[in-house]
């Protein structure tokens, strides 16, 4: 068997340690946002890992399990929903345009909204219902009195997860333009579809 020579501490890497951790850490938040959106909340593990550059060891350094990386993704999207319901001056319209944007850009985050019975043949996860009624309370705020989604307690709700439904198509243009046009064939206006702040 052969040996190598031991490396001189010129040749170590540096151990960058925590700033290490933070970059992993961000890079799997970043890799995963895209293999979500792509593939939905069902992508191998791996995939995240190999597309963030860091070895599944890393990945569940950071995420003990699938929901805690879902979570860690997800949550940015309905915080982004939750601070442009809180925004002043907002309204329905617009918070459902924020709504919409992100709709449209993750198969993942349409996954929660599908919360209120199974998804293919398994149960939700609790981080999703948790996700879910956080979007239908930030929008139950907003909603005025004889809206058409203020009928009933759960037609809200009902109303975003067919809309969702609806979101398909190979281009982001595509299932945008499909979602507003179930928003409007649900007599519902939007406002611009876009990111919150932008």
């Amino acid at each position: 068997m052969t040996q190598r020579p031991p490396v001189s501490d010129e040749q170590r890497p540096a151990n960058d340690g925590p700033r290490a951790a933070a970059r992993n850490r961000t890079a799997l938040i970043a890799a995963a946002r895209e293999i979500y959106a792509e593939q939905g909340l069902d992508a191998p593990l791996s995939a995240i890992a190999r597309r963030a550059g860091v070895g599944q060891g890393v990945l569940y350094r950071h995420f003990p399990d699938r929901a805690a990386v879902a979570l860690a993704v997800l949550d940015e999207n309905v915080r982004q929903i939750e601070q442009a319901a809180a925004a002043d001056g907002a309204d329905l319209a617009g918070v459902l345009g924020v709504l919409t944007w992100h709709q449209t850009e993750s198969a993942a985050f349409v996954g929660i909204l599908h919360t209120d019975g199974a998804v293919g043949h398994q149960r939700v996860p609790a981080y999703a219902s948790g996700l879910s009624e956080r979007v239908g309370g930030a929008l139950r705020g907003l909603l005025p009195d004889g809206h058409p989604l203020a009928g009933r307690p759960g037609d809200l709700m009902l109303a975003v997860a067919m809309v969702s439904g609806a979101v398909t198509g190979p281009t982001r243009e595509e299932r945008e333009r499909r979602a507003l046009a179930a928003w409007r064939l649900l007599g519902v206006e939007v406002g611009p579809v876009r990111p919150f702040g932008e």
